[in-house]
């Protein structure tokens, strides 16, 4: 099967054991059958033929070894359990994990850009040719989340690829450094899977979304029993509601973000209270409802 697609791309190279270096050029896929394994150059690969590819055969995703002692020390404690890098406790560390989707990416020239968005040197290492984390050490010079926000932007308008972030929390420099590494891995592809409306997450921002997922299935229907039939009468309604409570309450930034008058808002606002006997200003309130759009955005998709 995988003769047929030298046909189809080309520069596809057919090898006859599984490769023992990576390539910035080809896309690596393994027929298992057949026990062959054929590279494909990335530029002749859409993301929807990707996609196809890689539920047809395996994808051999080499990981990326660093180049540098230090780089290499993190590499190790992360990823195969090594010991933690020489460091101070007095310092703090945070992960930002990034995700660039796009094929043909110049790993080099991405790692340059992320590099010139800080202050001070960071270390940036691959979990494989698309993926990656930046590993900051606190300063007075720190980018906040605005700043990373922005950054995320300029990174997609300069590569033409849609990118993902995760800006994880800083942490003291401990050996707990690689539990904290695999927490905020597990958020970060959890956003990727499960908030398609978003590209750029926290933890405050993935959490309640991941923990409702996780809640029991009567408890998800006793929410549903008494909300959701609101959403599902009218679809408009959640996304007012949900869209007013992520904004904090504000019904000006609402409405302007809805493309609505303010008065339109007030009436949404007013006809959900009506429903449910549920006051949006109140915290209980609130918090009640938010998790209702979740579950309900969930079971929607």
């Amino acid at each position: 099967m995988l003769k047929k697609l030298l046909s189809l791309y080309d520069g596809a190279v057919l090898f006859p054991k599984k490769p023992d270096q990576p390539s910035e050029q080809f896309y690596i896929f393994y027929n298992q059958l057949e026990n062959e394994w054929i590279g494909i150059p990335k530029e002749r690969i859409t993301d929807q033929e990707f996609m196809l590819l890689k539920t047809l055969y395996e994808w051999i995703d080499f990981p990326v070894i660093p180049s540098s002692d230090t780089s290499k020390g993190w590499y190790k404690f992360l990823f195969t359990n090594g010991q933690p890098p020489s460091g101070s406790p007095d310092i703090q560390i945070r992960f930002i994990h990034f995700h660039f989707k796009g094929n043909g990416l110049e790993r080099i020239e991405i790692e340059s850009a992320l590099k010139g968005f800080f202050s001070e040197d960071v270390i940036i290492i691959w979990e494989n040719g698309n993926s990656g984390i930046v590993i900051e050490e606190k300063n007075e010079m720190s980018l906040s989340e605005k700043d990373l926000f922005t950054m995320s932007g300029t990174l997609e308008s300069d590569f033409y690829a849609k990118t993902f972030f995760y800006i994880g929390k800083f942490t003291p420099f401990t050996k707990e450094l690689a539990s904290q590494y695999l927490r905020e891995k597990e958020y970060f592809t959890f956003g990727q899977n499960h908030l398609s409306e978003s590209s750029f997450f926290t933890f405050q921002r993935v959490f309640p979304a991941f923990l409702t997922i996780q809640l029991p299935g009567h408890l998800r229907e006793m929410v549903h029993q008494e909300l959701s039939g609101v959403f599902n009468e009218d679809p408009d309604m959640y996304i007012t509601i949900k869209t007013f409570l992520e904004n904090n309450l504000n019904a000006s930034l609402t409405a302007k973000k809805l493309y609505i008058h303010r008065n339109t808002l007030q009436y949404r606002i007013d006809k959900f209270i009506e429903k449910t006997g549920i006051q949006l200003k109140d915290f209980f309130g609130a918090f009640t409802v938010f998790l209702a759009c979740l579950l309900f955005e969930h079971q929607s998709k």
